[in-house]
């Protein structure tokens, strides 16, 4: 199993001593973060897409290719690319350099995004997010998978025999996840194209979640891919630890009441109790993270939010060397748990190398 951060890449003043870090002191914090996540064991760095203030993360190829640069092991992806207000072209070619700079530490996950503004300055309208969705990743899968691509559609200009370059690594495009909170028509398109499913699941209850999961799994068995419990799937997270779980509550509090995302809300308590998130000791993490198979099923990527609501740089890598404590036992743990059959990892770009390799040999297919 997979067990990484991800970074909404938030400008926040540390509530505590008033300071707000510089765009440039933030960027290269999430740099430093990224490879400290290596270096702890950890196994995934992402970053979300923003592009309105007070997020810095408007260029994450770029980012990631930086941080590609700087590490060995670590999965670089995105936590949101906005399929909606992108131009799958761009798309296509910016992650394909990617690939080939990273040596294949690629994948990336698609969303709508959550910011109405956002459509209008790139020239859509919020409106049409749905069939945006599916429209730009039919044709984001079409310029991958083929090497001519002629294409007219609602929402772009026709292509007439348009290449993207540079093609996709060893002729194989990154993995694919589907991010959503509320959408069921993401669920469908991550399960029709055989693609990973990522259920963010920071600000809701399990059941909320539970539901959209539930039919992924059902269209990923009804679309042939092999049964639902074989599904990939990836899910959100978050904590906040020290070694005394008291010392974690009463450190973390000013930062949770004044957080940009959930500040001024419901209580730290009612928060921690409703959804996943975690404030207290490590194994009070661990313990709690282990039950998140209890209400999805058993899944193969894992990624926690540490690095916002002006949490110092100090102490978010302070919290993965925590987090790097208990990550031999997490995996330990999820692993021993799994059935046979299912899944540890989604799937690696080796493997889905060594996949095409197969189904291109005569008479072999594969499912």
């Amino acid at each position: 199993m997979q067990f990484g951060i991800f970074s909404v890449g938030d400008v926040t003043p540390d509530p505590t001593t008033g300071r707000e870090p510089t765009e440039n002191e933030r960027i290269r914090s999430m740099t430093t973060i990224a490879e400290h996540a290596e270096a702890v064991g950890l196994d995934v760095f992402a970053t979300g897409e923003h592009h309105n203030k007070p997020f810095v993360p408007s260029s994450p190829t770029t980012l990631l290719g930086y941080i590609a640069a700087r590490t060995q092991t670590l999965t670089l992806s995105t936590s949101t690319t906005l399929i909606t207000t992108n131009d799958p072209v761009k798309i296509a070619e910016d992650f394909a350099m990617l690939q080939h700079l990273a040596g294949g530490r690629v994948d990336l996950m698609l969303g709508r995004g959550n910011t109405g503004p956002v459509y209008p300055w790139f020239g859509q309208n919020p409106a049409d997010s749905v069939p945006l969705t599916v429209e730009n990743y039919q044709l984001l899968r079409r310029l991958w998978d083929s090497e001519v691509v002629n294409w007219e559609g609602r929402f772009r200009t026709p292509l007439s025999n348009f290449t993207s370059t540079p093609r996709p690594l060893d002729g194989v495009a990154p993995f694919v996840w589907h991010g959503s909170i509320r959408t069921p028509e993401v669920a469908e398109v991550a399960a029709y194209f055989g693609d990973g499913f990522f259920a963010n699941n920071i600000f809701w209850p399990a059941s909320h979640y539970e539901r959209l999961i539930g039919l992924y799994r059902e269209r990923w068995e009804h679309h042939g891919h092999g049964p639902g419990e074989s599904a990939v799937v990836g899910l959100g997270g978050q904590f906040f630890m020290r070694r005394n779980s008291q010392d974690a509550w009463n450190e973390f509090r000013p930062y949770f009441d004044n957080a940009p995302v959930y500040g001024h809300g419901p209580s730290m308590e009612d928060f921690t109790s409703q959804t996943p998130l975690t404030v207290g000791s490590p194994q009070q993490v661990l313990e709690k993270t282990l039950t998140f198979r209890e209400h999805f099923g058993d899944y193969q990527r894992q990624l926690f939010l540490v690095d916002h609501a002006g949490l110092p740089l100090k102490t978010v890598l302070e919290q993965l060397d925590l987090l790097g404590e208990i990550l031999p036992a997490m995996r330990t743990e999820f692993e021993s748990r799994r059935p046979l059959g299912v899944p540890s990892d989604p799937p690696s770009h080796a493997d889905r190398v060594a996949a095409r390799m197969v189904s291109s040999e005569p008479g072999l297919t594969i499912g």
